[in-house]
């Protein structure tokens, strides 16, 4: 229930939860929320105060949602942050995936901690214009399952965005845990007054993700966040030919490895083959994928980036696909995407030569 909403089990002429004769006026007796409604406090949230307070000095507030685990959301999260740092903007990003915090390895800070100043929680800077929060730099284990209910956690994303001292920012991207949980809707809550911008939506082809993706979309909807857009990730399996590994299946089901043999005979026969991409399906997209979902609801689609094992790599070391020219397939890709939603959203007039 939020704050200022009248229960669906509410008697009729309800005043109110935040009203002042709320769980007191005759129109009460006999509610089942009369006793909540009369101990609770009235007015608006003192956090929320706060946190505006601190929100003041962000220009513009980006969620990643998803609705299924596993689909590349941090990853995005992580390259989207490295690409707009790039481009010398101010960037904050928040993990608030309590259970399982991520983005401490994705940008390379693992082991690091929080310090704390006069000013309040001091974010983990990657670079000078590019700081990360996340609870993953309070636990003194890596390994230590995070056992909290949701009370806890949204006391802990109140705290985040209260109480970290971001300076400021150009942009401060959250990355969310998958669903539509209590994180989300605390999350949205206090934003929602701050001037939250609006939520990409990260997905991968198949309908077993879509389907949980449509209910992402329609939480948005009902909670009041644009979509920016939807990034359909893992959108088939593409590298450089030269990467693969080649296999003969033997007569008794065990694979020989003739990749040597493979590439010497393409270098000898045909060398123009090793400068060529190869793609492949992955995931089942016959119902239509992304596009076909964005269109159907009406929201808009970003793009398309395929599973490629560098930037998986580059995740794995906390680097951004952007350094170096290792994510030949994918960094394009991601590119483009950051391109369009800035240009379709009002992010920024251009994007810099340097991403």
């Amino acid at each position: 229930m939020e704050n200022g909403d009248i229960p669906e089990n509410a008697n009729e002429h309800c005043p109110g939860p935040q009203s002042e004769s709320a769980g007191k006026s005759d129109a009460c007796e006999g509610c089942p929320n009369q006793q909540i409604c009369a101990t609770a406090p009235k007015g608006p949230d003192p956090d929320l105060v706060s946190i505006a307070e601190r929100m003041a000095t962000v220009k513009h507030k980006i969620l990643v949602l998803s609705g299924k685990g596993g689909v590349g959301k941090s990853t995005f999260s992580a390259q989207l942050a490295f690409a707009l740092a790039a481009k010398d903007f101010q960037v904050g990003l928040l993990d608030i995936d309590i259970c399982g915090p991520s983005i401490p390895k994705m940008l390379g800070l693992e082991g690091q901690e929080i310090h704390q100043s006069n000013l309040g929680w001091s974010p983990v800077y990657v670079e000078s214009n590019l700081g990360v929060m996340s609870i993953g730099f309070m636990l003194p284990d890596p390994d230590e399952a995070v056992i909290w209910r949701g009370p806890r956690k949204n006391g802990l994303i109140k705290q985040f965005l209260k109480d970290v001292y971001w300076g400021e920012l150009d942009f401060l991207i959250v990355d969310a845990p998958p669903g539509t949980s209590d994180e989300h809707i605390s999350i949205v809550q206090c934003l929602d007054a701050t001037g939250l911008d609006g939520a990409i939506i990260v997905t991968t082809p198949q309908q077993v993700s879509l389907t949980d993706v449509r209910k992402e979309v329609n939480f948005c909807k009902k909670v009041g966040v644009k979509v920016l857009g939807v990034v359909e990730n893992m959108s088939g399996l593409c590298q450089p030919i030269r990467d693969f590994k080649f296999l003969k299946m033997m007569d008794n089901g065990e694979q020989k490895d003739v990749t040597e043999w493979i590439l010497e005979y393409m270098t000898e026969k045909a060398p123009e083959m090793l400068n060529l991409i190869a793609c492949t399906e992955v995931f089942d997209s016959s119902g239509g994928g992304a596009v076909k979902m964005c269109n159907e609801m009406g929201v808009p689609f970003l793009g398309k980036v395929p599973l490629d094992p560098q930037l998986c790599k580059a995740a794995e070391e906390g680097r951004s696909c952007f350094a170096g020219k290792d994510c030949i397939v994918s960094a394009p890709a991601l590119k483009n995407i950051i391109e369009k939603l800035m240009e379709t959203n009002g992010l920024s007039m251009s994007v810099s030569n340097g991403v």
